[in-house]
């Protein structure tokens, strides 16, 4: 089992940095910085984290086709890769519809799109010149001037496709989920693409990209995360909802408190205990070491840290250093 951190860079760079350091100091393995317009740039920000880390992965959690052409992409990633000394991580994915539509940007075949994409970017990485005829993405014999190494490539995927693609072609999957209910059906998909491709399932690193609230006060980490569950249940499929006994009429109401901007609603009780189990790792450092243990079981290769960490993040970077990395 390795261990990720994932921050969204809505906070100043440098302020990120003394996090990731910290996060490396305490035994983490990777960090994942998210990529969305309305937030610092993704890899101006793992740049920074470059040049204040030494040893800590670093990747685009996740990175999307659709804002950026394959090849700045790939010449971002391999400059990042060169300058953090073979550090950089591809996390790429589908992105959100909801984004896409507010930057006025068509989100059409995602499946295809990541397919090619990756395949284009690999072939960039390696400095071959890259011809492509693909659904959605084109090139017609592009090629970087520069090398720089390999750069594992991750895909963020969700539903069944996408997920078997990722067994497919990719290094690693990054899924938003916490509860094994969700990685029994998510390792299927997975081992189903690798084997399509000739590949043994244990090559691709699962990764449990999880809301994660961690602290000695198990009410205090339940609180942290309760925002953070309710985006999760407002965005999550019906399917998703009543694999986990939760009523779907429950999601419009909650989308709407978060609409309106009612956190007080959110935290008064309509976000539910069978919410805060099914989509988050919470509560004291043995209620989460208990539920990581249920992830490994399953397939689980890793586990992200991802928002809010805890109520205090440096704290609980701290806590889960100490009592679950060890």
């Amino acid at each position: 089992m390795t261990f990720g951190i994932e921050f969204v860079p809505s906070d100043p760079v440098l302020k990120i940095a003394h996090y990731a350091k910290l996060a490396e100091q305490q035994g983490f393995d990777n960090v994942w910085i998210t990529d969305h317009y309305n937030n610092r740039d993704v890899y101006s920000t793992l740049t920074v984290l470059a040049m204040n880390t030494n040893n800590i992965k670093l990747g685009t959690g996740v990175t999307n086709p659709y804002t950026r052409n394959a090849a700045i992409t790939a010449s971002s990633i391999a400059s990042l890769n060169e300058i953090s000394g073979g550090r950089a991580i591809l996390g790429l994915g589908p992105g959100d519809k909801a984004t896409f539509d507010a930057m006025g940007i068509s989100w059409d075949k995602p499946l295809s799109t990541t397919k090619e994409s990756i395949q284009a970017i690999r072939s960039f990485i390696a400095g071959e010149k890259v011809n492509l005829d693909g659904d959605m993405v084109k090139f017609n014999g592009a090629k970087m001037a520069f090398k720089a190494g390999n750069v594992p490539i991750y895909m963020g995927a969700q539903g069944p496709k996408m997920l078997e693609l990722a067994g497919e072609i990719a290094d690693g999957v990054l899924i938003n989920a916490s509860h094994p209910k969700d990685f029994e059906v998510a390792v299927e998909q997975i081992a189903s693409g690798a084997k399509k491709a000739g590949r043994d399932p244990k090559e691709v690193d699962v990764a449990a990209y999880a809301c994660f609230s961690i602290d000695k006060d198990a009410a205090k980490a339940a609180n942290a995360a309760k925002v953070v569950v309710a985006f999760i249940v407002a965005g999550s499929p019906d399917m998703v909802l009543e694999r986990h006994g939760i009523d779907v009429s429950a999601k419009a109401g909650i989308g709407g408190a978060i609409a309106k901007g009612d956190f007080g609603a959110l935290m008064g009780g309509m976000v539910t205990g069978d919410m805060m189990d099914a989509f988050s790792i919470c509560g004291t450092p043995d209620d989460c070491k208990a539920r990581i243990s249920d992830l490994l079981d399953i397939g689980v290769t890793q586990i992200v840290a991802g928002s809010p960490i805890g109520p205090d993040k440096e704290k609980a970077i701290k806590l889960i250093g100490k009592e679950i990395i060890g």
